[in-house]
């Protein structure tokens, strides 16, 4: 009788640390899958606006004036312009983009001229030159895809969520 009274504390006791250990993680890591899905539904509410060369407003955007009016909106600030953003963040693989993800492509063939953020389902949302904000699927065979050169990750949209 005692040895199973003691077995019963054991495992009580067992169990409230392991809550007590895990508990504060759970929601950080729903709040990060959150935080990519409130970007990710920021980024397509924005379609049809117009593209507009320093356009950093809903009045018009240009790549990376879209890409950081969407993550100004959840707190995040990201810098200027398309080749300050590519020198930021961490490098992702192309197979292991995350929702929320900054995409990078060569449309001028001088390096890094376009950004976008990868939305899923391998398509991305960007301000397109002549179509203004759009989503466009990442392996376009005819124009994104030969101009691919990367992406990555911002730590505010993944560090919880990459913990898990």
């Amino acid at each position: 009788m005692r040895i199973q009274a003691s077995m019963q504390k054991f495992f009580a006791i067992s169990a409230m640390a392991l809550l007590l250990f895990v508990a504060p993680f759970i929601d950080q890591a729903e709040a990060s899958s959150s935080k990519s899905a409130d970007i990710l539904e920021t980024a397509t509410s924005l379609k049809g606006i117009k593209y507009s060369y320093g356009g950093t407003t809903t009045a018009g955007f240009d790549c990376s004036g879209y890409v950081s009016y969407v993550f100004k909106q959840h707190g995040i600030s990201l810098a200027r312009t398309t080749s300050g953003m590519y020198s930021s963040g961490s490098s992702v693989d192309k197979d292991e983009l995350s929702e929320g993800d900054l995409v990078f492509f060569n449309t001028t063939g001088k390096g890094v001229s376009h950004v976008g953020i990868y939305i899923g389902d391998g398509k991305f949302a960007h301000a397109s030159t002549s179509k203004g904000v759009r989503v466009d699927a990442l392996n376009d065979p005819h124009y994104w895809g030969k101009r691919y050169i990367g992406a990555k990750r911002v730590s505010e949209v993944h560090d919880v969520a990459s913990a898990r």
